[in-house]
């Protein structure tokens, strides 16, 4: 009898101890239920090199896995608008705002900032090299009917520089026949590093924002001409996709990763890629912001 009783205390020892072990392994997962996320993210994002550095960060700290989509922003807030993508990483205030009007996007955060730079030909034939007011040296463009190569696709770039020309009354659109014959595009997906090849290879004009441009500089024969103007500034923003819009977005997931795009570890990041290469980081860390601390255009 004594036996068996302390063979049952052992029993329940083991039964305990195999109890806490689960518990404790349980406790550390890092497996959430829905761990896949779909993310679609501007083109400058991947291009930069910054996304390589960001997304291995958030999949092991949370467990989930990033899986991203990289289009112009505009492709990319069609993908919020029809429930195709978890969340986005964005970068037109104009095109962000309806789309959070209209409620297919919640918890909007400021995320950084870098700028946008016109390039083009190391001979500058239009002679624009050290302007600093972009619509001016557009305008120099344009007269001397010199060729500018556009992304034609609604990215936020394609946006941006939609505006500059609505500025100075020169009426360009995307894909159409009416455009003056110096106005090329590259081709609606195209991105910005293949738009910057294109212009590379055509001694040709373009904008672009300046993070893909300095990560690819070293395959462009392309300068930096016009720069420093405030109505270049380029700022992003991560969205979810409004759950109660479309019920089979992972709203924890997309949740998780705008709480990371904010958070010390993710900014502290941001601040630092590109310094160890350019003596200068490629983005700018603005959770603790507001847009209006930054400017618009």
């Amino acid at each position: 009898m004594k036996n068996k009783s302390r063979i049952a205390v052992v029993m329940m020892v083991l039964v305990l101890l195999a109890s806490l072990v689960t518990a404790v392994a349980g406790c550390g997962s890092k497996t959430p239920d829905n761990p896949e996320i779909i993310m679609a993210s501007t083109t400058s994002t991947r291009d930069s090199g910054l996304m390589d550095v960001l997304i291995p960060i958030f999949e092991e700290e949370t467990g989930y896995t990033i899986k991203p989509v990289y289009v112009g922003t505009g492709a990319a807030i069609q993908m919020g608008q029809e429930g195709n993508a978890d969340v986005l990483l964005v970068h037109a205030p104009s095109l962000e705002k309806p789309f959070m009007d209209d409620g297919y996007g919640t918890n909007r955060k400021l995320v950084m900032h870098n700028d946008f730079i016109i390039v083009g030909p190391k001979s500058d034939p239009a002679g624009i090299k050290g302007m600093t007011v972009a619509t001016d040296a557009l305008q120099k463009i344009a007269d001397a009917h010199l060729d500018f190569y556009s992304r034609g696709d609604k990215s936020g770039t394609d946006t941006l520089e939609k505006a500059l020309w609505k500025k100075i009354d020169i009426a360009v659109a995307d894909n159409s026949t009416d455009n003056p014959s110096w106005y090329l595009e590259g081709g609606t997906g195209t991105g910005m590093l293949a738009l910057l090849r294109i212009a590379s290879e055509k001694d040709a004009y373009t904008i672009t924002d300046r993070a893909t441009y300095l990560a690819n500089q070293s395959v462009l024969d392309l300068d930096i001409l016009v720069e420093g103007d405030p109505g270049l500034l380029n700022i992003y923003h991560v969205i979810q996709v409004n759950p109660e819009k479309f019920t089979n977005v992972n709203s924890k997931g997309a949740k998780a990763f705008v709480d990371f795009m904010i958070s010390k570890k993710a900014q502290d990041a941001i601040g630092t890629f590109g310094v160890d290469k350019y003596g200068a980081p490629l983005f700018f860390p603005d959770a603790d912001k507001t847009e209006a601390d930054l400017g618009s255009y």
